[in-house]
């Protein structure tokens, strides 16, 4: 009684099956992978638009020492 055999799980899955229907099932299959797909894009868009940050204030070294500066674009008004 501590486990179930393969035939628990089958049946288990036959009355998923017959309550919800294979579309149904299927519909949240997609649902839920969309999801998991648009959060790895929303990941990868952050950490793409954290690097330029980090690379627009670049460090000079004068004398031994760091400098560090900001980068300010001039604009045409």
């Amino acid at each position: 009684m501590g486990s179930f055999s393969i035939w628990h799980w089958l049946i288990v899955l036959v009355i998923v099956l017959l309550i919800f229907g294979t579309k149904k099932l299927r519909n949240v299959g997609q649902d839920l992978g969309g999801a998991v797909k648009g959060f790895k894009d929303g990941m990868k868009e952050a950490s793409a638009t954290d690097k330029p940050a980090d690379a627009a204030q670049p460090t000079q070294q004068v004398g031994g020492q760091t400098i560090d500066v900001e980068v300010k674009e001039k604009t045409k008004g």
